[in-house]
């Protein structure tokens, strides 16, 4: 990708958020909000120079856990995909139920796992996990179940096996729809680790979040907020790079098909 294409692309959402952060240190200034109401962008720009170290340690906390709840919850998520997807019985009897799960408030779950669970790493884990598989189970049944209907025949016809099938064809097709489910499960990840941080911890962006509210300290909030505005759009950022990188043969035919064309 050139330059300009590139620039093409990323200046639209840029100027945007560009000339929303211009009219709101306007409207701050012109209609003279508190800070403790709505605190200005250079008010938070100043305060997170300020609050850089101790927010240092309450960032370290909320990756550590978002990394391991987001990667717990992509293995579980691809394991229960590729179990229901070998299995169709289990899928209309647990397909049902998985998607009852999504309905239960996880702030409203919080509270049991913490009884069942205690306050320690697993309950916050877990609440991780609950946000993360699910996009990703939904998309690897799709992706799975969309598979080239043609080749799935010509390889059962030369005699491939089920694990061949799945390995060299089902899996590769559902790639696309695969890295589908994990971005949305990168953005939510954040948003688990802050509201289990919410429920019980000692430490982490959501635990600082809590201690500002009652503070009052609004751009404080706003602070953390950045960070995890911010964690959200590189972790997606980095798995959109991976699927670039991992479905490299997907372009490589659509390119092919459509000099195929141009030369028909």
């Amino acid at each position: 990708m050139s330059i300009r294409a590139w620039w093409k692309g990323i200046w639209p959402p840029f100027g945007a958020v560009v000339l929303l952060l211009v009219l709101w240190q306007l409207a701050t200034s012109l209609f003279q909000i508190e800070d403790w109401i709505l605190p200005s962008p250079a008010r938070i720009a100043m305060e997170a120079e300020k609050s850089y170290v101790s927010l240092l340690g309450h960032t370290w906390a909320t990756l550590k856990l978002t990394l391991a709840g987001f990667g717990i919850g992509a293995a579980t998520g691809l394991i229960v995909a590729g179990v229901l997807h070998y299995i169709p019985f289990l899928r209309r009897a647990l397909y049902p139920l998985l998607i009852l799960s999504q309905n239960i408030p996880l702030i409203a779950l919080g509270p049991l796992l913490i009884i069942w669970f205690g306050f320690g790493l697993l309950s916050k884990l877990i609440v991780i996990v609950l946000v993360c598989f699910f996009p990703i189970t939904v998309a690897a049944l799709s992706g799975l179940a969309g598979t080239d209907r043609t080749m799935m025949n010509y390889m059962q016809m030369i005699g491939a096996t089920r694990g061949q099938i799945f390995w060299k064809l089902e899996l590769p097709y559902s790639l696309p729809s695969v890295f589908s489910g994990l971005k949305i499960a990168a953005t939510y990840s954040i948003m688990g680790a802050i509201i289990a941080e919410w429920i019980s911890s000692s430490e982490g962006l959501g635990y600082y979040m809590l201690l500002q509210q009652s503070a009052f300290r609004t751009d404080r909030m706003f602070v953390a907020i950045m960070i995890v505005i911010a964690f959200s759009l590189i972790m997606f950022s980095l798995i959109v790079l991976l699927e670039k990188w991992c479905v490299r043969w997907q372009n490589g035919s659509t390119a092919h098909s459509k000099g195929g064309t141009d030369h028909v």
